[in-house]
């Protein structure tokens, strides 16, 4: 079978403050006008709270990843606000159809544009090259990039557009940090870090990515290599794996 020539290798630079302090509050870009309404410029545009809000660079700045996570790369658009444009380029393509005319944006969809966006924080706002990987076909990787990017990072998960944000990663195997994201200290980090993801998730599959990551730690794992987790413990099926260089 011929190997998909894709390649998923992106510049991460969202500042935590952008995606957690400022946007996605009702004095920026509110979750509800987001999803509910196709990321579009006439819907955005023509919906008072996301035109006010975009009068606040970070909640351009978290616009901009956020359309880069959803949107194919030969999909943009522009805005203008107070007489200068903005132009916002698609990228990876996770949820194609929030862009089509009466798109929104389901669980489904806020799930794979939150992954991408937690993956694409950087800590000190520096430009980092990194490879996203997970299974989802808009993430398949070429023999190339996993032999450039082979140190895998961590992977991330969960949901950013609810009221209370679900924000969580868990480490590779061998790693006890993850600096890009998180800084010095995983204490204050802007994701919960919940474990290693070899205890948390499925995998990892072919491309080295982890699958179905939860957000809490088994209480136990079984001779046979079962795991059993707490009552009420989520599982992503859209997690992305990082890899650095």
């Amino acid at each position: 079978m011929a190997e998909v020539q894709q390649e998923v290798v992106v510049y991460n630079a969202l500042t935590r403050n952008a995606l957690t302090r400022n946007a996605l509050t009702r004095n920026a870009l509110t979750r509800n006008a987001l999803t509910r309404n196709a990321l579009t410029r006439n819907a955005l545009m023509g919906n008072s709270f996301t035109s006010d809000a975009l009068r606040d660079p970070q909640s351009r700045e978290l616009l901009s990843f956020i359309v880069s996570c959803a949107l194919p790369e030969d999909e943009s658009f522009d805005v203008d606000v107070d007489g200068r444009s903005y132009r916002f380029d698609g990228e990876l393509g996770l949820a194609p159809e929030w862009g089509k005319r009466n798109g929104s944006c389901g669980e489904k969809c806020q799930e794979w544009v939150s992954s991408c966006l937690l993956a694409r924080v950087n800590y000190l706002g520096e430009h980092v090259t990194i490879s996203i990987r997970g299974k989802n076909d808009a993430l398949s990787s070429t023999r190339r990039e996993r032999d450039q990017f082979d140190v895998p990072e961590a992977s991330y998960y969960g949901n950013v557009f609810l009221e209370t944000q679900r924000r969580f990663a868990c480490l590779a195997p061998g790693e006890r940090s993850i600096p890009r994201v998180c800084g010095p200290s995983l204490d204050d980090c802007v994701v919960d870090v919940v474990g290693g993801c070899d205890d948390v998730c499925d995998g990892p599959r072919s491309d080295g990515s982890y699958s179905n990551c939860r957000d809490r730690e088994p209480l136990i794992e079984l001779p046979c290599g079962t795991r059993i987790f707490p009552p009420r413990t989520d599982r992503y099926n859209t997690s992305v794996t990082v890899f650095l260089e």
